[in-house]
């Protein structure tokens, strides 16, 4: 085969194959072969021929036509592939063509349910991570209402477990270990919209130092010397 006919071929077009489809067909139940079909199909739709016959298939395949029909048919069984039906209004006739949206909203679906239960297993973990915080800076354990309004952070008011972690830290510098004091830090920065650590950690120093300029009034002794107010790493490892 010469060069140039090679180029030409090259040269000729090609098919984006659908990286979704490539990494995540087994978790919606396709196999290999499936998974190959449907890639052969989506190349036909792309090049403008959107309801290839099981011949058109075959011809490009080691499937016989009665092969490739078998697997549409599977594949409309199994949920990702169905046949839609179209008007054209200027020429009054219906057309066919297959559509492969039902398998992409099949591995959505998966994907999204994937991402709730890793979210709820981490939820689940930061949890239990944060009752043991607590058992351990109380030096006992909690009481039920206490277990309680800890869960209620979490799932009824939405703060993060990283923010409370900050809060639970804010309460022991501040020498006040008991959680109505942690819940009025949490309502504090919910209030004034804190969301991150920093935006925290900030919000404390500034908080600090107001507290502590209204325990030291200015003097204007000679003998009295300024003094900046103390800045607490309560967040720092």
């Amino acid at each position: 085969m010469k060069k140039e006919h090679i180029i030409q071929l090259l040269n000729g077009g090609h098919v984006s194959i659908p990286r979704l489809l490539l990494n995540h067909y087994a978790t919606v139940g396709l196999h290999e072969e499936d998974c190959f079909f449907l890639i052969k199909l989506h190349g036909f739709i792309e090049h403008g021929n959107s309801f290839p016959t099981p011949e058109e298939l075959a011809s490009e395949m080691t499937y016989t036509p009665q092969t490739c029909m078998d697997k549409i048919q599977q594949l409309m069984q199994k949920g990702v592939l169905t046949i839609d039906e179209h008007r054209d209004e200027e020429k009054g006739y219906y057309s066919e063509a297959y559509s492969l949206l039902p398998l992409w909203e099949r591995i959505f679906t998966k994907l999204e349910q994937q991402e709730a239960e890793s979210k709820a297993e981490k939820n689940a973990q930061n949890e239990e991570s944060l009752y043991t915080l607590f058992e351990r800076e109380f030096a006992r354990p909690l009481s039920p209402i206490e277990c309680e309004t800890l869960a209620m952070w979490i799932d009824g008011d939405k703060h993060e477990p990283e923010l409370i972690k900050a809060a639970l830290k804010e309460s022991v510098l501040a020498g006040k270990l008991n959680f109505r004091y942690i819940d009025r830090i949490l309502f504090e920065w919910k209030r004034n919209n804190i969301q991150t650590i920093d935006q925290a950690r900030a919000y404390g120093e500034k908080f600090r130092k107001r507290q502590y300029e209204k325990k030291t009034p200015s003097s204007k002794s000679e003998n009295t010397t300024n003094t900046s107010a103390p800045i607490y790493n309560w967040l720092g490892k």
